[in-house]
């Protein structure tokens, strides 16, 4: 049967006013933006011919960006909780906007982890620090809570993953794999008798995500190569698929340095098949968005789809190309960062224009 879960997140209108269409999902705003900066900041050298100090400065635009935009979209859900409360509580009973409350753990995280990788040149180390430690405690804690209630909501409700693929599914269940990537940046700054435990519990939220998206990584799969697609907004997100693959490449490396020894191997013989899929996958996703964009792809905020997702594929092809020394894939991890970062450009102009234009405002 066909379920709402196939269409874009919505929120229903109660009446006029900017925040009642305040959702989780305009957290992938921040999302998008600020793997942007890190993506940027962790590429390869040599793998583009830019200077090195140059694209590190304008990473570190993106990243307060990023932060700008974090705080932005808090302040605006905060305040619709307090002026809309029927909306705001409304959003977990939604079958699609309920499955993006993973998209503001996401956020947290993205913007903690820049801070530790660029924003200490614009607000110095020990702020940096601070920043991620709390960003990433509270993004963790969310995550682990959508993990455990979103997908659960969503097999006793009325909407138990039926219908054409959808890849805002995954999103309640990616978080603890950000969670295992970004803690592992976290790791050197501890204490020497607390970094074991830190690298034991990103490794438990590794297994998590993993175990968790596993199923319904093969139910998105398996529908869109049997053609079973959804309304064409949906399309875009069918790219969140690359969220937990590429992603998860980027955690098994990040962790594989800081445990050392035979994790390193592990790592790298995990990550070099993985990524090879996640690249296959980003073929036939594009594909099926071309095809889709030629009978009509109205631009709707899953667009933002377009963005985080390919951006953990350039991290996950950097630190493959790094552990290897490849200089070919260092090239192709530097034209994955161009084309994501054309995508970007584009979806925040028309993000921007809609918003603008209120277009974006009227609850569809």
């Amino acid at each position: 049967m066909t379920t709402r879960t196939t269409a874009p997140p919505t929120v229903t209108s109660a009446g006029p006013g900017v925040l009642e269409h305040v959702g989780p999902h305009w957290f992938t705003w921040v999302m998008g933006t600020g793997i942007v900066a890190t993506a940027t900041v962790t590429l390869p050298t040599g793998a583009l011919p830019v200077d090195p100090a140059a694209a590190r400065a304008v990473a570190a635009g993106v990243w307060l960006l990023a932060a700008a935009l974090l705080l932005a979209v808090t302040v605006a859900s905060l305040a619709q909780w307090l002026v809309h409360p029927l909306t705001a509580r409304g959003h977990l009973d939604d079958p699609v906007t309920s499955h993006f409350y993973g998209a503001p753990a996401m956020a947290l995280m993205t913007v903690g982890a820049g801070s530790l990788l660029v924003g200490t040149d614009l607000i110095g180390a020990g702020p940096a620090l601070a920043l991620d430690a709390v960003l990433w405690s509270s993004g963790s804690a969310l995550g682990v809570w959508t993990l455990l209630t979103i997908p659960r909501r969503t097999w006793s409700g009325a909407d138990r993953y039926d219908g054409p693929a959808f890849g805002g599914w995954l999103m309640p269940v990616v978080p603890p794999m950000v969670s295992a990537t970004t803690g592992a940046l976290l790791v050197p700054h501890l204490a020497p008798d607390h970094r074991d435990w830190m690298i034991g519990v990103c490794f438990a939220l590794f297994v998590a995500a993993g175990v968790a998206s596993a199923p319904l990584l093969a139910v998105v799969v398996g529908r869109t190569l049997r053609a079973h697609l959804g309304p064409a907004t949906s399309v875009p997100t069918l790219f969140i698929v690359l969220g937990p693959v590429g992603q998860s490449v980027t955690a098994a490396h990040a962790l594989g340095e800081q445990a050392g020894g035979p994790w390193r191997t592990v790592a790298l013989a995990y990550g070099v098949p993985v990524l090879a899929a996640a690249l296959v996958w980003l073929v036939v996703a594009t594909v099926v968005t071309a095809r889709t964009a030629r009978a009509g792809l109205p631009f709707a905020l899953t667009w933002w789809s377009f963005t985080f997702p390919l951006g953990t594929v350039v991290t996950g092809m950097s630190a493959v190309a790094t552990a290897t020394g490849s200089l070919v894939l260092a090239h192709v991890a530097g034209a994955l960062l161009i084309a994501l970062v054309t995508v970007w450009v584009v979806v925040a102009a028309r993000t921007a224009t809609g918003l603008a234009t209120g277009t974006l405002l009227g609850g569809r």
